[in-house]
């Protein structure tokens, strides 16, 4: 039986305040813990604090440290949460999101449904 969504813990990472505060309200409601973080810098830094979220949703176009490099390091720091990547950039697709070791993709702008499916199925 599936953890209920209250004892899952979901990190944001995405530069736009706008996006990242909507996907935190949705995936809340939705009974979600969410740790925001506004580029994989900072999300690099809340899981070298003890942060341990059971899946990342990722942003690949953002400043200081983008998705591409964050989940680079992340790769070669060892075992990691499934990523889910959430991106508008047209040359990306599930199945190059899948090549890099990740568990989903999501194109901007992500719906409500989308996203929560998603989520449930990456979560397993």
């Amino acid at each position: 039986m599936p953890a209920a969504p209250a004892t899952r813990t979901l990190l944001v990472v995405e530069d736009n305040d706008v996006s990242r505060e909507g996907l935190a309200v949705v995936l809340r409601r939705a009974g979600y813990r969410v740790l925001p973080a506004a580029n994989g810098e900072e999300a690099l830094r809340l899981l070298e604090e003890g942060a341990a979220p059971d899946l990342i949703l990722l942003d690949m176009l953002m400043p200081v440290l983008d998705g591409w490099h964050f989940l680079d390091r992340l790769q070669r720091a060892g075992p990691h949460p499934p990523i889910i990547v959430t991106t508008a950039a047209g040359v990306l697709s599930r199945e190059w999101a899948a090549a890099h070791g990740c568990a989903g993709f999501l194109r901007k702008p992500v719906g409500t449904e989308a996203l929560l499916h998603e989520v449930r199925r990456c979560l397993g």
